[in-house]
């Protein structure tokens, strides 16, 4: 089967963890098994998690509401499945729509836990290597305190 990856795809630690915008084709999830992604983490509000058969990618929902940040047991959650998957040597990817806000906030409290960034460095690495990342303050607040809470 053909493959192509979905919009606004990149890793960000390779073969551990990659973001992008929803993916809506049956080619962009063959894409994501390509590379090893086993997990699909979908950030919204509203379930729209294509059912995809016989593809095995197991699909995960946290809902959180479009411009809006994660609370702290929606980022443990988050982080916890990245952590089993990764354990096992499977992929994960996460995304919300565009794979911008809701996607870049999870993605740098991953850099906070992961690799011990202060939440401002984390902020600052997502949106180096994603544009558009993080768009509100309160999204920006929630990986200062998630930051807070690590130490």
């Amino acid at each position: 089967m053909a493959s192509t990856p979905p919009q606004n795809f990149s890793w960000v630690e390779p073969s551990k963890l990659a973001a992008m915008a929803l993916p809506r084709m049956t080619s962009e999830y063959q894409y994501l098994l390509d590379k090893g992604v086993v997990h699909l983490v979908f950030l919204c509000e509203r379930r729209r998690l294509y059912n995809v058969p016989g593809l095995g990618i197991k699909l995960h929902n946290i809902e959180i509401a479009d411009y809006s940040p994660p609370s702290m047991s929606q980022i443990d959650r988050f982080l916890s499945i990245v952590e089993e998957a990764n354990a096992k040597g499977e992929g994960v990817g996460v995304h919300c729509i565009n794979g911008n806000g809701r996607t870049g906030t999870m993605l740098a409290c991953f850099l906070v836990k992961t690799k011990k960034m202060s939440g401002i460095d984390a902020i600052n690495k997502i949106r180096q290597l994603r544009k558009g990342s993080i768009e509100t303050h309160e999204q920006e607040k929630a990986v200062v305190q998630f930051y807070q809470h690590t130490k």
